[in-house]
């Protein structure tokens, strides 16, 4: 087990400029991220009008994910060479008219076009990673990392702003030209409240191949297999749970999209305490506990609601097993707050190993996290449609619970089990 990471007696101090720069980020990145997760609710409506099954709205809903993944490495390279600021600028403008474009669009095609290039909102936490990260210094980067994090929250904002406008407009078409307009207002609003800092930038003589040859590093891949759980994980179960409360329990379209927010807001607001928790008792530590304790809830969630006989010497006795809609959200609350933790922690792996490189290796690891985002969903339709069970999702999620806690211990124990200097100067 890591040795805790006590802070020091006096806090190292803090660029100027930087907590301008962490807000005015932070802000930003939430409104990005409730654009990414625009489909989660609109989807619901969409499924309807256009007869889809749950393998179809998995991939509608899971489509903006996959482009905002796929740009991430780009995108942490580019604000490593060019800073931060310029890069979350102009690719906030960039999906300014995509959103807007939505509204008109009513075949399956049109919306899976539209959302690949909605999807680049989602690859601005490659861009603000690294941005604000670069402000703070070492002791602190875990926290300055948690806070703009916590911008995931914005999947828990659409979830109470979205259902509201279909219900005040009476059509989902208001909800992307709100959006759109919002995106717009919030590229404006960042522009003027963030800094820049040309010493923050790499070398422009550091080529791509350098920059990437990280990705040898076995480190890259086990950070990047932490955080398909934990990110995800997340986003992948924030994108299914308003349909999974409507079928499974009944719900309308906005007590459905209210409780997953249970899920998704602690699974947000809550990384900042995660990046605090990781600075103290270290990223190791940590992201263990996350682990058994997603381990612990899924294994809870996985069980299907089940009637079943057992004949006893009195006759038969027959019993009902199933979550109640409360025991449900209680523990898919404490799922989110073990996400949010385990999120800031193992980006706070990154930021101790990865100094000199991070926007490279965030990209890595934010890419390995968004694909995960965008291949769940697509997994939890198909596991639905072929097996009826709603829980498989929870056992898919089970499974790779299960990954992460095997790889960290036998990576751990092979770390502990590794001389160091100061052993091999007692031998």
């Amino acid at each position: 087990m890591a040795t805790p990471n006590l802070p020091s007696s006096k806090p190292e101090p803090v660029s100027s400029g930087a907590w301008t720069t962490l807000w005015s980020s932070t802000f930003a990145f939430t409104i990005c991220f409730a654009v990414w997760m625009l489909f989660a609710v609109l989807g619901i409506p969409l499924k309807k009008e256009l007869g889809l099954n749950d393998t179809e709205f998995g991939l509608l809903a899971a489509t903006p994910v996959l482009s905002g993944s796929l740009i991430r490495v780009p995108l942490g390279i580019w604000t490593d060479r060019y800073g931060g600021r310029i890069v979350f600028f102009v690719l906030m403008l960039l999906t300014v008219i995509p959103i807007w474009l939505i509204s008109y669009a009513h075949t399956l095609w049109q919306l899976l076009v539209l959302g690949l290039f909605v999807g680049l909102a989602g690859g601005s936490f490659s861009v603000g990673t690294p941005y604000v990260a670069r402000w703070f210094p070492r002791s602190r980067q875990g926290l300055a990392m948690g806070i703009f994090g916590a911008g995931n929250s914005g999947a828990a904002l659409t979830k109470f702003v979205a259902p509201a406008l279909i219900l005040a407009a009476g059509t989902w078409e208001i909800v992307p030209r709100v959006y759109s307009v919002a995106m717009l207002i919030t590229a404006i609003v960042f522009w003027l409240f963030s800094r820049s800092n040309p010493a923050h930038r790499v070398s422009s003589a550091t080529s791509w191949r350098a920059q990437l040859a990280v990705m040898r590093d076995p480190r890259v891949w086990r950070y990047s297999q932490y955080y398909s759980v934990v990110f995800g994980g997340y986003v992948g179960l924030s994108l299914w749970m308003t349909k999974y409360y409507i079928g499974e329990y009944g719900f309308d379209m906005k007590t459905a999209a209210f409780l997953a927010a249970c899920f998704s807001l602690p699974g947000g607001v809550l990384r900042a305490i995660g990046g605090w928790i990781s600075d103290r008792y270290g990223a190791h530590r940590t992201t263990w506990w996350v682990m058994w304790v997603s381990w612990v809830t899924f294994f809870l969630l996985s069980y299907p609601r089940s009637d079943f006989t057992i004949h006893t010497a009195n006759g038969p006795e027959s019993f009902h097993i199933a979550l109640s809609p409360t025991v449900f959200t209680i523990l898919m609350f404490v799922v989110g707050i073990a996400f949010a933790v385990g999120k800031a922690s193992v980006f706070k792996f990154i930021s101790n190993d990865f100094t000199h490189n991070i926007g490279a290796v965030s990209g890595v690891v934010g890419l390995a996290g968004g694909l995960g985002g965008f291949i769940l969903p697509i997994l939890f339709g198909a596991l639905a449609d072929l097996t009826g069970i709603r829980t498989s999702c929870f056992m898919l999620m089970y499974g790779a619970v299960c990954v992460s806690l095997v790889w960290m211990h036998y990576s751990q124990r092979a770390a502990n089990a590794r001389p160091t200097p100061e052993t091999l100067q007692a031998a």
